[in-house]
């Protein structure tokens, strides 16, 4: 049994934010750090005062994580980034608010007395002595402190107050002992790095303890009223608990609704469209990613879209309509193709996208929005006409279309084999349902409404939400890629006449579009053909290659020379990170570019299950006869700072952890229950709610009573396990106060 902590994090947009450049304006950004750890780095949003970011991020943490804060930033490009200001979230306030926080908060001063990190390790003992108590004061270590000096580091000394006094002492009176940690500065002032109150009054009772004490903020001083004077900040934040149970508790549930799967419409399964029935719109994504991770676990996520794809078309008349809506089966294949085909996806797009990107043309068709002015001049002397433009630009967007639907024809292959054979279920399928000549192009219609509509054109659209490009497109590359997205969606409704009709402005594409639907076809004949054995075999190909987890350029510090002479210099080599190894070479195999807490969630990712994983490590090199991080003399040493293991970013190419998701199905199955009894009674013929079958030799046992069965089990294997708020921090038995 585990306790499972995420974080939904999603940074919506700024507002009436101060101005940070000479220009009057500024280039905002945002990082998020939990507990003092920077984890995410959202795209700069340049010159602006009132940001949209609108970024999402599923963060996996430890359940004793203390708060989440948000750092707005300007980025300078010839100086240190400007601090514009800060929103702290305790996890008590997050927990607070059920379906999570959600709105505008105020941005406040960043004080240097507030940033403080780490923890330091104290034993304290009281004990009775002849007229009076005497208590003691061992300061150990510290570890994870803030580092507070140019070189990254900290020089670390302690204070500790008790009635004035900073040494060991004897009085009568009981009451607050402070330890301060400080960084000591040759120069300026000494920076101050947290501090641990203990209730002496308790420490009375106990007479002895040590453990590690988490340094907490000076927040004596008064606070300067600042609220709404550095802007405002948009976000919403949601926190989700889970105690997961070992894998045995869970193997009904799954066995129960992989034989629901398995049976398909063959059987009487009423499993999955009931959960499709009581799911609400607003969940439906959730459930539907948890449903095919947990199939794709089981080696039957071909079997649960089948399934999905024939009880849409069973209510489906009207073609225009199929697979249009936000549906169980529209919502978990646009999961299955993030999750199975997201590496698919990069080599195909990616170098049309990075070109686009590189380019940076001024592109557009609608001729109502045509600014000559934003062009610049052709030649010498004369600015471009309204008609140059527009031919210019359908003369780009042709050959960026062409480029993207040549890629595509060519990457048949390059599919995976379990996306081919999903494609083809669905091509079967359309074409049972809609069989003659007027339906034609129904089935491969189907096919390009999730893989050009929902799967594509998103991508093409919004790039870095797709892991395409690390910073979002400028003004002028997102109309690019509004226009070629519009392209792509065009051929994939096969170059419908109602299609046309929307912009007629788009006309100048059609040659390349009509061209690009019989391409397009032609793709999707090949891409369904593939026979069982084929897939087994693609499947095994595919399975023996590591997939990669993170791939890209990074820059290794090297230092050359001792003393002041000693100079720096950087080497670009590209590296690959699979479950298996982490790889490098001097010439890039990719050119996705990651950013360091990429990479660092990434390592802990494939270090998960490593046995020999280090608890502490150091930051710093061994330079001489001494880490120059905490000036240890033994290279071999324990290390000064703690190994952050347990925060990652969540991605598409993340393991599966069927236990996970099989309690997430089970949470969401708790919520529908009352119309789970419901169903129940009616097919029953009105049994009462809570009472299941219980003589199989009677009745056979439906597959839903099984399922209320299963849920009980359930509910009564958490309610037996140890519940309650998350654990506290080990070893800190003290009241702490602050």
């Amino acid at each position: 049994m585990a306790k499972r902590s995420s974080l939904y994090i999603r940074i919506v947009e700024g507002k009436n934010l101060p101005a940070k450049d000479i220009t009057g304006s500024s280039d905002p950004y945002c990082i998020v750090k939990v507990d003092n750890e920077p984890i995410i780095r959202t795209a700069t949003v340049w010159k602006t005062l009132c940001p949209f970011w609108g970024e999402e991020y599923q963060v996996h943490l430890p359940p004793t994580f203390h708060a989440v804060a948000f750092y707005v930033m300007d980025e300078d490009a010839l100086s240190r980034d400007d601090v514009i200001g800060k929103v702290c979230l305790t996890r008590d306030t997050i927990a607070s608010h059920p379906k999570g926080f959600s709105g505008w908060a105020h941005l406040t001063e960043v004080d240097p007395d507030e940033e403080v990190q780490g923890e330091i390790h104290l034993r304290l003992e009281v004990w009775p002595g002849a007229r009076a108590c005497r208590l003691r004061c061992s300061v150990l270590e510290a570890r994870d402190l803030a580092p507070k000096d140019r070189n990254g580091t900290s020089d670390p000394f302690v204070r500790v107050r008790y009635k004035g006094r900073t040494r060991e002492t004897s009085e009568g009176a009981m009451e607050a002992l402070c330890v301060e940690a400080w960084d000591w500065d040759l120069v300026s002032r000494n920076d101050f790095l947290g501090k641990v109150v203990i209730d002496v009054q308790r420490l009375r009772v106990v007479q002895q303890e040590e453990g590690w004490f988490r340094l907490q903020p000076d927040q004596s001083k008064s606070r300067r009223h600042d609220e709404g004077n550095l802007g405002s900040l948009q976000l919403e934040v949601r926190l989700r608990d889970e105690t997961v149970l070992p894998s045995s508790y869970y193997q009904p549930l799954v066995h129960l609704l992989c034989h629901e799967v398995k049976l398909g419409m063959q059987g009487p399964g009423q499993l999955i469209p009931l959960i499709e029935e009581t799911t609400s719109t607003e969940c439906r994504q959730d459930v539907a990613t948890n449903l095919l991770k947990l199939f794709l676990g089981q080696g039957l996520a071909k079997d649960f879209l089948d399934l999905l794809f024939q009880l849409e078309l069973s209510r489906t008349s009207e073609t225009n309509t199929l697979f249009r809506s936000n549906s169980l089966a529209s919502k978990s294949m646009e999961s299955f193709l993030k999750v199975a085909g997201m590496q698919y996806l990069h080599g195909v797009l990616g170098p049309i996208i990075n070109k686009v990107f590189e380019e940076k043309k001024y592109v557009e068709l609608d001729p109502s929005k045509v600014e000559v002015k934003d062009v610049g001049c052709s030649g010498l002397h004369r600015p471009q006409t309204e008609a140059e433009v527009l031919e210019q630009s359908a003369q780009t967007l042709r050959a960026h279309l062409g480029a993207l639907l040549s890629a595509l024809s060519r990457s048949v292959r390059a599919c995976p084999a379990v996306v081919r054979a999903t494609f083809r279920q669905l091509f079967r399928r359309v074409r049972e349902r809609f069989p003659g000549a007027q339906h034609e192009n129904v089935p491969f219609i189907a096919v390009t409404s999730f893989l050009c509509l929902r799967f594509f054109s998103p991508a093409i659209m919004s790039p870095k939400l797709f892991h395409l490009r690390e910073r979002h497109a400028d003004a002028r590359t997102s109309r690019t890629l509004l226009l070629l997205a519009k392209a792509v969606q065009n051929v994939g409704n096969m170059d419908t006449p109602a299609s046309r009709a929307k912009e007629a402005w788009m006309e100048p594409l059609q040659p390349t579009v009509r061209q690009g639907v019989a391409q397009l076809k032609d793709f999707i004949t090949k891409l369904v053909d593939i026979e069982e054995k084929d897939e087994l075999d693609l499947q095994r190909t595919l399975s023996l290659q590591a997939p990669p987890v993170k791939e890209g350029p990074l820059f290794i510090h090297r230092t050359k020379g001792k003393g002041p002479l000693m100079s720096s210099s950087f080497k670009k080599l590209y590296f690959s990170l699979t479950t298996e190894a982490l790889s490098f070479a001097k010439t890039p195999s990719s050119k996705c570019v990651n950013e360091l807490n990429q990479w660092l969630s990434a390592l802990r990712k494939v270090s998960i299950n490593n046995t020999g994983l280090l608890g502490s490590y150091h930051p710093g090199v061994f330079r001489g006869d001494k880490w120059s991080c905490c000036h240890q003399k033994e290279k071999t040493g324990q290390g000064c700072d703690k190994t952050r293991s347990r925060v990652t970013l969540q991605e598409w190419n993340d393991p599966l952890d069927h236990d996970l998701e099989a309690q997430l199905i089970y949470r969401h199955l708790l919520g529908v229950e009352a119309m789970l009894w419901e169903r129940h009674r009616e097919l029953s013929g009105g049994a009462e709610a809570g009472t299941v079958p219980t003589s199989p030799g009677k009745v056979p046992e439906d597959s839903l009573a099984r399922l209320l069965r299963v849920l009980q089990d359930l509910r009564e294997a958490h309610s037996s396990s140890p519940a309650g708020s998350p654990p506290s921090e080990p070893n800190c038995l003290l009241e702490l106060q602050t």
